[in-house]
């Protein structure tokens, strides 16, 4: 079964689909796009937030399970979408311009035959059968340093998965940690997420969690690190598998850091797979093609689709893409690139530095493909 991809155009705004048909679940990711950079800030959020109630009426039985939205500037801009978008899912606002010259971007996530709902840890959860999703976005504080404030971040979200029967190590999936000036403040949000690894049983001989480490910015200036993440109750250890890709790529952890390059999830019917944040990176951990956005925009697909292959997939099973340009002078060739390889599949390019200098650009994905396995639990 191949992803079907739809295109919608609504009044001032397109919505590119992918949808996977399951026997019970339907998935859905969109990504909605402004029509044009001259409409003004107010006239382009109604746009997002009209298409997409209308796309619900395209998509019988399906609602909103995760929601991004990726902003031109959060300090003016964030507010409008609190006002204006009152649904019920996590909701992840970050100021990651558009490069296509538009204000706002919303990348939304829906399924059909799920209930859902708040729990009293303040996660969103999704339930069907034995599984129970559960969805966080926009986490933050006010401490007083990057490694600080992730600390508590991880420190909360232990403290939600407890209330919830669940454990960092054996139920969270991903992760997206979006640093305020990432170049300064990278570091500390990396000293913090290893310490509270270690102390959760994270290590390398055990393992990590999937996760994207980027540029971001919250409406407060004063927030450094704003953190979404996912989890899922339910699951058992042995439908778990984490990818390596070792013709390609090294551990993280043989620089410091602590992140798994992607996790494969299987249930009775399919299997899902995240990708974390890839960039042009060979497996001695060296950035590949310095100062060159094409080749390095290259090697990180084929890293990408050595990772989706050890995971029997490949980029014909991803719905939605998301890229990360250092350099905003980079788009008008990046975004020639995707149109020439990708056209017609949901993405975006949106201005976001890498955790690292040399990578002039990253991207992420998710990838779900129909399977049969037999003694585990539907989706």
């Amino acid at each position: 079964m191949k992803l079907e991809i739809l295109h919608f155009d609504f009044k001032n705004a397109r919505a590119d689909v992918s949808c996977f048909n399951g026997s019970e679940v339907n998935e859905y990711h969109a990504m909605v796009h402004v029509a044009s950079p001259l409409l003004n800030y107010n006239e382009q959020v109604e746009a997002v937030v009209n298409a997409y109630g209308e796309l619900l009426g395209q998509l019988p039985g399906a609602q909103a399970v995760f929601k991004r939205y990726f902003l031109s500037d959060a300090a003016n801009q964030a507010d409008a979408i609190i006002d204006n978008d009152v649904t019920d899912c996590a909701k992840s606002i970050i100021q990651q311009a558009p490069l296509d010259g538009t204000k706002v971007a919303l990348w939304v996530y829906m399924m059909t035959g799920v209930q859902t709902g708040v729990t009293k840890s303040g996660l969103y959860t999704v339930t069907h059968g034995g599984y129970r999703h559960l969805w966080n976005g926009s986490a933050c504080n006010l401490a007083a340093n990057s490694e600080y404030q992730t600390r508590l971040l991880f420190n909360e979200y232990v403290m939600q998965l407890m209330e919830e029967g669940c454990t960092l190590k054996d139920n969270a999936v991903r992760t997206w940690l979006f640093v305020n000036d990432v170049d300064l403040n990278y570091g500390g949000v990396v000293r913090a997420r290893n310490q509270v690894f270690f102390t959760q049983g994270l290590k390398h001989d055990t393992h990590f969690i999937a996760s994207t480490g980027i540029g971001g910015r919250q409406q407060d200036p004063n927030v450094l690190c704003q953190m979404d993440n996912y989890a899922i109750k339910g699951i058992k250890e042995e439908q778990v598998h984490y990818l390596y890709a070792p013709s390609h790529l090294n551990r993280t952890s043989d620089y410091g850091v602590s992140f798994e390059r992607g996790t494969r999830i299987d249930y009775g019917d399919r299997r899902h797979v995240f990708i974390s944040g890839t960039a042009s990176i060979n497996n001695k951990g060296q950035v590949m093609y310095e100062r060159d956005v094409v080749k390095q925009t290259r090697r990180m697909w084929e890293n990408v689709e050595t990772l989706l292959a050890e995971a029997g997939c490949t980029f014909d099973d991803v719905p939605l893409l998301i890229v990360y340009l250092r350099d905003t002078s980079d788009y008008a060739v990046v975004k020639a690139l995707y149109e020439e390889r990708f056209a017609g599949k949901p993405y975006v390019i949106v201005h976001a530095p890498v955790c690292r200098s040399g990578w002039l650009v990253e991207m992420e994905c998710m990838a779900v493909k129909a399977v049969e396995n037999e003694g585990i639990e539907a989706f």
